[in-house]
């Protein structure tokens, strides 16, 4: 009789290991995803790190890698050759990689305008007193922002000095204007006892958003669901440091050791200060949240400024859906 039942308690046994072992199996893999910083690591890439360090794309059902940019660095070229999945970028170069047909996509904005601005000595009243001294730009900013001051302002070319990210050349000489972000240069003027003032060009209407997440047509055809997952938690992220930042910083200084407390602090602190996470849109619409009247405004800057082909179909170099619904952070 024993013999008779053995093979049905085998099969029992055989089902009850499974069951065991089915319920210490793990879940589903998560999704591998890259995104590529635009610079190393500092606070004003926060929320990313936010996001990693307080598990928000780990809940997401995503096992996030975050690379460092740098000044070597072209993220278009590697977004577009598959090194990496989204990248930090800026509307600028996405709409005119659309004028040479790259499919390059906007689909979040950390920002709700871009950092960039203007660090003066005290004694300068306002930008416009500016003109016709000498200014420290990158070459790279005489494609971005500096036709729009030229316009704004009335500047002209011959005020231009090349700036080489060095303050040593705007401590020596009282006259001299330079490019800054007011979470960056105006810290280290602070450090050397130097007064100073910054000016905001998006308090002059420059319309570009600042560290916006893109992405590429292929990755939104074939990964919507990834790309919405990914945005969402990077705004969760956003969302959540600039209420506590702790967890988020310990990260950025063990991928950047040279990133002290005292610059991060600071950092945060004018980004609260200017509100370039919630306000704007973002009061209302929710943080990350980019519109398509804000992107033709950016448009009609470029074309005005004979920066963009007016051909170049604006429409595809942003994609609203994935953050137009998700009100984060709105009370």
């Amino acid at each position: 009789m024993a013999m008779k039942f053995m093979p049905r308690m085998i099969a029992i046994a055989v089902v009850g290991t499974s069951a065991f072992f089915g319920s210490l199996a793990p879940t589903l893999a998560a999704d591998k995803v890259s995104f590529l910083t635009s610079w190393f690591a500092q606070a004003e890439h926060g929320g990313f790190y936010q996001a990693k360090a307080t598990g928000l794309y780990e809940k997401a059902g995503l096992d996030v890698t975050i690379k460092m940019g740098g000044p070597q660095v072209n993220g278009s070229q590697l977004l577009l050759a598959g090194e990496t999945d989204f990248m930090m970028g800026y509307d600028i170069q996405v709409l005119k990689g659309r004028e040479q047909n790259l499919p390059l996509v906007t689909v979040a904005s950390s920002f709700q305008f871009d950092l960039q601005g203007l660090m003066t000595h005290d004694d300068v009243a306002d930008m416009a007193a500016l003109k016709g001294k000498p200014i420290l730009i990158a070459g790279s900013s005489r494609i971005t922002f500096w036709p729009w001051l030229r316009a704004k302002y009335g500047f002209t070319d011959d005020q231009i000095r090349p700036y080489t990210f060095n303050l040593q050349p705007f401590f020596a000489d009282k006259n001299v204007a330079q490019q800054a972000y007011p979470s960056s240069e105006p810290y280290q003027a602070q450090e050397q006892n130097e007064k100073v003032k910054f000016f905001l060009l998006a308090d002059g209407g420059y319309p570009p958003y600042g560290s916006t997440i893109v992405t590429t047509e292929k990755m939104i055809a074939e990964k919507p669901d990834v790309v919405a997952r990914f945005v969402k938690a990077s705004l969760e992220g956003w969302r959540d440091y600039i209420k506590n930042p702790a967890p988020g910083n310990a990260l950025i200084k063990a991928d950047n050791p040279k990133m002290t407390d005292g610059q991060i602090a600071f950092a945060i602190e004018k980004l609260r200060e200017n509100k370039a996470i919630d306000g704007g849109d973002a009061a209302t619409l929710g943080v990350g949240v980019i519109t398509a009247e804000r992107y033709k405004k950016i448009y009609d800057f470029l074309v005005a400024g004979e920066l963009l082909d007016p051909k170049t179909d604006w429409h595809k170099a942003f994609d609203e859906r994935f953050v137009k619904d998700l009100k984060i952070g709105v009370q």
